[in-house]
């Protein structure tokens, strides 16, 4: 097995057994999606076309759960001092952590998103835009919020610090994300999704090079 997959491998395993923090993003999420149709009452319509907003809204703030320990564990116990030892680039280590990030907590979480859209009375077109935007724009959210986790690695108190960082920039996921939910309930012609994928690939590419900058401050500091 690779050093990459190897590290891959030991984060999924982490993301298991560390309290269950897939489980609570998931948990969070459901709640998400069940309060809100509580709130804005038996419209049906209404609840349709405010699904896609607060869907994607829910599953950032879910997947925010778990970012702040994307790097903090290791740094804390110093594994990470360790793993940067190794063979393996910090790149290729972010990488694998934002990839191990996302197989546990943004893949699920699109998984689960046909189901709460029933809650929404959500029709067909609708449900399959929002799953295919939260499975192009889910990674981004995995990515942008480990160059938050860098930055804040070294912070006792980076958690909460995290989100104010990560949720501006997030912002263009959640406008496209729910936009192709939109154009899809309204039957409009959209490049939505196209932008989203954009910006998708764009944070993948560029954020394993941001984290890995910030990492290394970190640790010579």
């Amino acid at each position: 097995m690779t050093p990459f997959l190897t590290l891959l491998v030991r984060d999924l395993r982490l993301a298991a057994r560390s309290g269950g923090s897939a489980a609570l993003a998931l948990a969070f999420f459901a709640l998400v999606a069940t309060m809100t149709p509580l709130g804005i009452g038996a419209d049906l319509k209404l609840l349709a076309q405010v699904a896609g907003g607060v869907l994607w809204v829910g599953a950032v703030l879910a997947a925010l759960l778990s970012l702040d320990r994307l790097f903090q564990g290791d740094y804390e116990d110093g594994s990470l001092d360790v793993i940067a030892l190794s063979p393996l680039s910090l790149e290729m280590v972010a990488l694998a952590k934002i990839l191990a990030h996302w197989l546990s907590t943004g893949l699920p979480l699109t998984l689960l998103s046909p189901l709460l859209a029933l809650l929404f009375n959500l029709p067909q077109a609708g449900t399959q835009a929002l799953v295919i935007s939260l499975l192009i724009g889910t990674p981004a959210v995995s990515a942008v919020g480990a160059i938050g986790a860098s930055l804040t690695l070294s912070l006792k108190r980076g958690g909460l610090i995290l989100p104010l960082i990560i949720l501006p920039l997030l912002a263009p996921v959640v406008i496209f994300g729910s936009g192709a939910v939109a154009a899809a309930l309204n039957h409009l012609s959209t490049n939505a999704l196209g932008l989203l994928a954009g910006f998708a690939a764009g944070s993948v590419l560029l954020s394993p090079f941001v984290a890995a900058a910030c990492v290394r401050l970190n640790l010579a500091g």
